[in-house]
């Protein structure tokens, strides 16, 4: 073999000059040679060297400690390795995790390998791992199946071992062969309860608490009673007494009250929804009023309920009950009202002669109130109407029972709580959580009117007097008694028609029967005084009784109830019965 081809290389005279060496090196190592030659070998001192090159003393000085050092390898940059080995341990684990368990992906053992050593490998590092050899065999397991444990607390160790390892829940499923629900009850016992949750419980049935006992199916069934109650009254009336069941609920229990006690349930005729004229946007646009007849007598004669209500929030402004359906006692029910909450801008009645009545249509202009009525024979107009239904359901069967006048009046007054109080079902859907009529209307009153001014407004059927220290008050020459227990306290007389009515704090104290004399200017006749006991009496029993020939074996009383803009005492009370008594001409 012929000796190797020599290249010629271009003759160039020797130079000491940096500039020129500079243009003939031609690799990085070579430069730095050139660089610190003259200081290694000739001993030159850095400083003066790098200002004959221009370089960084620095630099100089580091390089030459590096030549002394490593010789001409410091010339060389340090080879790297472009990938990092991995430790023989989490390699070993890598291969023994997927030997274990082949379903295991590479997410699943990076996640195992961080838990255990510390490290998480990338998942092509896991892949080239694997890839490197074949995989031996499976012989072994850590962990038999999970049914093939004999001890229970082992069986759950062995998934707190592994959770603990780093394996997720559907993995240890797939490797104990076991539900996922299972591991997860385990991990779940394991928080709550610790080592306490490893060993088997009892599987004797257990009771949990229910809302629905057997006190709250009594509470229903009394409530059951009256049958016109459905479902959503009683979830209601049982949210009331502080008892929280739904709607559904509550009609399970009643379908299962009526079929062990044979109760009846409410009737009902299915009715399509139709927009309704009046529906108000806001709170005191419409108000709406209307007299029922209640289908109930006593020995007084008739009753009339007169109620007024403010349709956005469906509360029960003011509502009375009465023997007769005349024009006071509908305005002392709108007195009342307004007194309270203030002016309406609208008032919705149907076509009655006592809400179309002089008196009562310049009321209504002297405070700016629009009179609206509802169309002739289209009483679901009417939001009254709707709410005369709840009443039907609510007290009608509690008014059958009634006897006397005062348990009559206590079963309105209780009717007036329960409907301002308990959740009502065109307010279920709003969003602030407000479900009853009070908490709707809350604090909010229409055009307030002062009480000076209401007076004059009403002064031609409402008369302020003030009684004497007797109880008697003058009116149009003539002495009439309203209470002795007020005395010299401020009262109203309410005149319509034949009708008088002295009344205190909205509190009827009695009632007369008058006929004028021609002009209808001065009163003719006072008689068959219907007086009404209330809490102002005194104490001191009265001598003697006033037989009237006319009405001797009378005893009237009237309700009044009115809920004032808190709804904190939304009803006044008013009984009565014939006690001593004078109405006197005056002399």
């Amino acid at each position: 073999m012929g000796p190797m081809p020599f290249s010629r290389r271009q003759r160039i005279p020797p130079t000491d000059d940096w500039e020129q060496l500079q243009l003939l090196t031609t690799s990085a190592e070579q430069r730095t040679y050139e660089l610190i030659r003259p200081v290694v070998l000739f001993g030159q001192s850095p400083a003066e060297r790098a200002r004959e090159t221009g370089a960084p003393q620095r630099t100089l000085y580091r390089q030459v400690a590096r030549f002394a050092t490593d010789g001409m390898v410091s010339l060389f940059a340090p080879q790297v390795e472009r990938h990092q080995r991995l430790p023989l341990a989490i390699r070993e684990a890598i291969r023994e995790l997927k030997v274990e368990h082949p379903a295991l992906n590479t997410y699943e053992i990076t996640t195992i390998c961080w838990v255990r050593f510390g490290h998480r490998p990338s998942s092509q590092t896991v892949k080239r791992v694997l890839a490197e050899a074949p995989l031996p065999r499976r012989t072994t397991r850590r962990y038999p199946p999970y049914h093939q444990i004999v001890d229970p607390a082992e069986r759950r160790l062995a998934i707190i071992r592994l959770h603990s390892e780093g394996w997720n829940k559907q993995s240890i499923a797939a490797y104990l062969e076991v539900h996922r629900d299972t591991v997860h009850a385990t991990l779940k016992r394991w928080i709550e309860e610790g080592v306490a949750g490893l060993e088997n419980k009892s599987t004797a049935p257990r009771t949990n608490v229910r809302k629905t006992t057997l006190e709250t199916i009594r509470t229903v069934k009394a409530l059951q009673e009256n049958p016109e109650l459905g479902a959503f009254r009683i979830h209601a009336a049982l949210r009331q007494l502080g008892i929280h069941l739904s709607p559904r609920t509550c009609g399970r229990i009643l379908a299962r009250n009526r079929k062990l006690y044979g109760l009846t349930g409410p009737t009902r005729t299915p009715r399509e929804p139709k927009p309704m004229p009046f529906k108000a946007s806001r709170r005191h646009q419409y108000w709406t009023v209307d007299l029922r007849y209640l289908d109930h007598q006593l020995d007084e004669g008739n009753i009339y309920c007169i109620s007024i209500l403010e349709n956005y929030s469906r509360a029960i402004l003011a509502s009375g009950v009465f023997p007769t359906q005349d024009l006071t006692a509908y305005l002392m029910v709108l007195f009342a009202a307004i007194r309270q909450h203030g002016v309406p801008e609208a008032l919705v009645s149907d076509s009655g002669g006592v809400f179309r009545a002089k008196q009562a249509l310049r009321i209504y202009d002297a405070l700016g109130i629009t009179k609206l009525k509802i169309d002739r024979r289209q009483a679901w107009q009417s939001y009254i109407e709707t709410n005369f239904n709840v009443q039907r359901r609510m007290a009608d069967w509690d008014f059958a029972r009634a006897t006397t006048w005062g348990e009559l009046l206590a079963t309105h007054d209780q009717w007036v709580v329960n409907f301002n109080y308990q959740s009502h079902w065109a307010h279920q859907q709003r969003e602030d959580g407000r479900r009853s009529p009070a908490e709707v209307l809350s604090w909010v009153a229409g055009q307030v009117v002062p009480v000076e001014q209401l007076h004059r407004i009403f002064y031609r059927t409402r008369f302020g007097r003030t009684l004497d220290k007797l109880g008697y008050v003058r009116f149009r020459h003539w002495r009439i008694y309203g209470e002795q227990g007020l005395a010299t306290e401020p009262a109203a007389v309410w005149l319509y028609g034949e009708t008088l009515t002295i009344e205190f704090a909205d509190e009827a104290l009695s009632q007369y029967r008058v006929r004028y004399q021609p002009g209808r200017r001065q009163l003719r006749e006072v008689d068959k005084p219907q007086l009404v006991e209330t809490p102002f009496r005194l104490p001191q029993l009265p001598l003697w009784e006033l037989i009237d020939q006319d009405t001797a074996s009378t005893t009237v009383r009237t309700s009044f109830s009115a809920t004032p803009t808190i709804f904190s005492a939304p009803s006044l009370l008013l009984t009565g019965g014939l006690r001593s008594t004078d109405t006197l001409p005056a002399e």
